[in-house]
């Protein structure tokens, strides 16, 4: 339907902060189960989480250490059927660390942000996240966690359902202030 079409494009983003590396990579696999691929997954981690978690070789073999390394412009083998999808992100481009902020961004919102320039990155990240349709108070919690080292999660669903769909998984695993 093309109503649905259109207000499929305007729909909010799904996003979920994660704790720790393992509930993040859950969540990031239920969304590539779904059908969501490379333009449709967005991250935000602060620089010194992505070191943490996805800095060594061995944990890169995945599809969300890969997208947190290409985020922050590291290259390195992508291994298995897991790395493809981020393959393909890397290739795409969309990613930028912002080094005042020590905060890095990848997916469609980093295309935003780079587009804003370095002038407003400081009120960038913000702005792009109450942009994509969630609520400043909750941008405000997402901030938070980030800086305590969680991982933002946030993916624009092609439907309700959809919608639905990844609230519930990201919640069974960990997800904390889920918004949908």
């Amino acid at each position: 339907m093309a109503m649905n079409e259109k207000s499929n494009t305007n729909s909010p983003l799904v996003t979920g902060l994660f704790r720790d590396r393992e509930s993040a990579e859950r969540a990031y696999q239920s969304v590539t189960e779904r059908g969501y691929g490379r333009d449709d997954v967005n991250l935000v981690m602060s620089d010194e989480t992505r070191k943490r978690y996805f800095s060594d070789g061995s944990s890169a073999q995945t599809e969300l250490g890969n997208k947190a390394a290409e985020g922050a412009g590291v290259g390195g083998a992508i291994g298995g059927t897991l790395g493809a999808i981020a393959a393909a992100i890397a290739a795409v481009g969309t990613s930028i660390a912002i080094p005042g902020l020590g905060i890095v961004v990848a997916g469609p919102l980093a295309a935003a942000l780079a587009g804003a320039g370095a002038g407003g990155v400081a009120g960038g990240l913000v702005g792009a996240l109450v942009g994509a349709g969630i609520p400043e108070e909750r941008v405000k919690q997402y901030e938070s966690g980030i800086k305590e080292g969680g991982i933002l999660m946030g993916v624009r669903p092609r439907s309700r359902e959809d919608a639905d769909y990844l609230a519930d998984n990201w919640k069974q695993y960990r997800g904390e202030n889920i918004y949908s």
